[in-house]
């Protein structure tokens, strides 16, 4: 262990050794990372734990500088630990250069089949009896963070001693399909609220869709597409993220010597939104987050966009309505257009077609959960569906709710501290 100073809070680097397939303990192990974060005026306490898992999947935890965010208000009260949840940051790290370590595409997606959130709640558990002695600690989800929160209720509830969700209930039972047929109406509503707030968009989205179809442009090897272009609608789903749309297309074209192109500038941009580089299991694993029992996943966002034609984006150049943007779905062309996925598109098409996954949620332990439990839902949150979120509240025994439209699916991290209090307020039964 390595310890560190910034200002207000003392971190250690972490490193735990954990079962590859928790079914076989004393196979193939991997390592997993997190990053211990206690007040500085308060290193040397006994401190409650808690653990906090990122969004994703595939995203390793947020580096915070200092205590900023919700971190300062946890710190209060706890010792934090930051997880890389396997296959993330430093915790043996899933990427295209790594995966071909394992063999080939099949090899590759039996590996990757590990890497979900029942795999990374076995791995909570151990690291648990590491740090606590076995008592039990706090968790704190985000996104799908959540899920694996709930994933938690569902295994091993015996090891948590409270429980603090955002934006990040699943639906226990829905398929693949299911979550998408429910978002594509929601990423709708978020791109009319954009094009109503920013009207000059609507001419600018359909200019440059109709460059991409036209030219076909390449950015450090990643091709720019109309599909691709349509995906940055991904940033509609959180606080600023209209904002940061609109000012990433205002400065699309530039004037040259050989007329209007599209300018480095966005090229770079939108290559950079849309890269998968940092963060490729999200892409491998998306909907795999959703499979239970024996019915495949098979690329469920691109075929239930088959049932909203509005967001063709050819269908809508050759008339006269808006680019639809598109949101949290994944595309086997994200496969083909990407060089951080080029490599891994036929272990891709196996995780789709994967038709053995375990059921991840158990109704009846959550119906006589005794965990305490709160949740901030977000009204019409773009990523987890509201509905959803809330079939889940009510089959969880004692979770309690806070709705709001105060905050999009960010709002751990916009909201910091504040929302923060507000859970531990309702999961203490203090508000």
């Amino acid at each position: 262990m390595s310890s560190y100073r910034q200002p207000g809070v003392v971190l250690t680097d972490r490193r735990f050794t954990v079962p590859l397939d928790h079914s076989d303990p004393g196979g193939e192990q991997i390592e997993v990372y997190g990053r211990e974060a206690v007040a500085a005026s308060r290193a040397g306490e006994e401190l409650p734990w808690l653990v906090y898992l990122e969004g994703g999947p595939g995203f390793g935890a947020r580096r915070f500088v200092g205590t900023e965010a919700w971190l300062g208000r946890a710190l209060r009260e706890f010792r934090v630990l930051l997880l890389d949840q396997r296959g993330t940051g430093l915790s043996t790290p899933a990427n295209r250069q790594t995966l071909p370590l394992r063999g080939g595409p099949r090899e590759q997606a039996d590996y990757l089949a590990h890497f979900r959130s029942d795999s990374i709640v076995r791995d909570c558990e151990l690291i648990r009896l590491q740090l606590t002695g076995g008592v039990p600690w706090t968790v704190l989800g985000q996104s799908f963070g959540g899920f694996c929160a709930v994933r938690y209720l569902s295994a091993a509830p015996e090891g948590l001693k409270e429980v603090l969700i955002t934006g990040g209930l699943p639906s226990l039972d829905a398929h693949a399909d299911d979550v998408y047929r429910a978002a594509y109406p929601r990423i709708e509503r978020k791109v009319a609220a954009h094009y109503a707030r920013y009207p000059q968009d609507v001419e600018r989205a359909r200019a440059i869709a109709a460059y991409l179809a036209e030219h076909r442009p390449e950015s450090a090897g990643h091709r720019l597409t109309p599909e691709g272009f349509q995906s940055l609608g991904i940033l509609l789903g959180t606080g600023s993220g209209s904002h940061q749309l609109h000012y990433l297309l205002e400065n699309a074209f530039v004037r040259t010597p050989h007329g209007i192109e599209l300018s480095d500038t966005f090229q770079e941009a939108m290559r950079t939104a849309a890269s998968f580089a940092g963060h490729p299991l999200y892409a491998l694993l998306h909907e795999a987050i959703y499979g239970q029992g024996e019915r495949a996943t098979d690329w469920a966002a691109e075929r239930v966009r088959g049932e909203f034609p509005q967001f063709d984006a050819a269908t809508a150049l050759k008339g006269d309505g808006p680019v639809l943007f598109t949101g949290e779905t994944i595309h086997p062309w994200h496969f083909d257009v990407d060089p951080a996925l080029r490599p891994l598109r036929e272990t891709a098409e196996l995780l789709a077609q994967r038709s053995d996954w375990p059921v991840l949620y158990d109704p009846e332990r959550l119906a006589a959960n005794a965990v305490p439990v709160a949740a901030a839902v977000y009204h019409d949150d773009m990523y987890v569906d509201t509905a959803d979120s809330l079939r889940t509240a009510a089959a969880i025994r004692g979770l309690r709710t806070w709705v709001t439209n105060e905050y999009e699916h960010d709002g751990v991290r916009a909201g910091g501290p504040r929302v923060l209090d507000r859970l531990l307020s309702l999961v203490r039964d203090e508000a």
